[in-house]
């Protein structure tokens, strides 16, 4: 299945088509494939949740209606209180969107979330520090295999299980809006 997908990213790439899918606002093509294999119905996800005193993620339908929820997340060192600053081992709060996925990531499969927005940059800016960003939402670091690193361990990430990474990355597009809340 992985190396279907990574023959299907080359071949797209290779063809300059690596943006097309979110210009088509159709079910990702990673997902159709999920869909067919697993006989889902068919529901796109339009949207993530993150919530993260619940430690949970939940994909959303169009309607807002959960299709599927994930629990036992981990964050950072600090996961009270929105991200401000680079290094503050916290994760974003806010609307922001998934904007890409890395299949050769250093954790089991990531889909990058677009922290920092203006607002972020601004708001950084004034207390002359820096934002931070790399935030993703992941799997475990590479070589754990089935198990998982203990506790909030991110600077800043969402990890979630490998299982649980690869049906989010099966499942989400693109331009996929996400919004993490306290």
């Amino acid at each position: 299945m992985r190396r279907s997908i990574a023959l299907l990213a080359l071949a797209c790439a290779a063809a300059g088509l690596w943006a097309l899918p979110p210009l088509l606002h159709e079910m990702p093509a990673r997902a159709q494939a999920v869909a067919a294999e697993v006989g889902d119905s068919g529901a796109e996800v339009a949207r993530v949740r993150v919530e993260k005193a619940a430690r949970r993620v939940i994909l959303l339908d169009a309607e807002g209606r959960p299709l599927r929820v994930f629990t036992d997340i981990q964050l950072g060192p600090a996961p009270t209180g929105p991200k401000h600053f680079e290094g503050d081992g916290r994760t974003p709060e806010g609307h922001y969107t998934i904007d890409h996925g890395n299949p050769a990531s250093a954790y089991h499969l990531s889909l990058h979330i677009s922290y920092p927005d203006a607002a972020d940059r601004a708001y950084a800016a004034a207390a002359g520090r820096a934002p931070g960003g790399q935030i993703f939402l992941h799997g475990q670091p590479n070589g754990f295999g089935p198990l998982r690193a203990p506790g909030d361990w991110t600077e800043g990430c969402i990890a979630l299980k490998n299982s649980e990474i690869e049906e989010i990355w099966q499942r989400v597009g693109d331009g996929t809006p996400i919004d993490i809340v306290p």
